[in-house]
């Protein structure tokens, strides 16, 4: 028996407020290409995909999660838009993204930020809830008030 790989973070879902914010924030278009690092139960996909038309990637280590995913994406009616891949997030292929979102602890974040400097294209977007990315400075902060949490979105785009 295999066992199952072990999360660096425990799933905690996206705030609903966020989730919408961050998609506001990542200014999408049809032609987007959505990646989720660390989709737990794939909702900021199939969100997206949902209001935005636009493709995604979700990848995550959990299969059970992962499951849930695909589950309700095909019960939205927005599978074809979206692939879940159980993998390790810091060992992805990112080429294909426009925008990338994120809702890890910093530490993770740091450990990201070369991969997502490296291979994102020009104009690529990059948007973290809650936690920034040390010392490289974001394009934009937007702290939502009040919201389920306080949450802070950061977002970054690649030159």
């Amino acid at each position: 028996m295999t066992a199952r790989p072990r999360p660096d973070i425990g799933f905690v879902p996206t705030p609903a407020d966020a989730a919408t914010a961050m998609l506001r924030l990542a200014a999408l278009s049809a032609a987007d290409v959505i990646y989720d690092l660390g989709c737990g139960d794939g909702r900021l996909l199939i969100q997206a995909a949902l209001g935005y038309g636009v493709q995604g990637v979700g990848i995550d280590v959990d299969p059970l999660l992962l499951e849930q995913a695909r589950a309700s994406a095909q019960q939205a009616g927005v599978n074809q838009h979206l692939t879940f891949v159980q993998g390790n997030l810091f060992e992805a292929d990112l080429h294909g993204a426009t925008v990338v979102l994120i809702y890890l602890l910093p530490h993770l974040n740091l450990r990201l930020r070369s991969r997502l400097q490296t291979q994102l294209r020009s104009g690529s977007r990059v948007i973290s809830h809650m936690f920034d990315m040390g010392d490289w400075p974001p394009d934009r902060t937007l702290r939502l008030e009040p919201s389920e949490e306080d949450s802070v979105l950061y977002l970054w785009q690649i030159p």
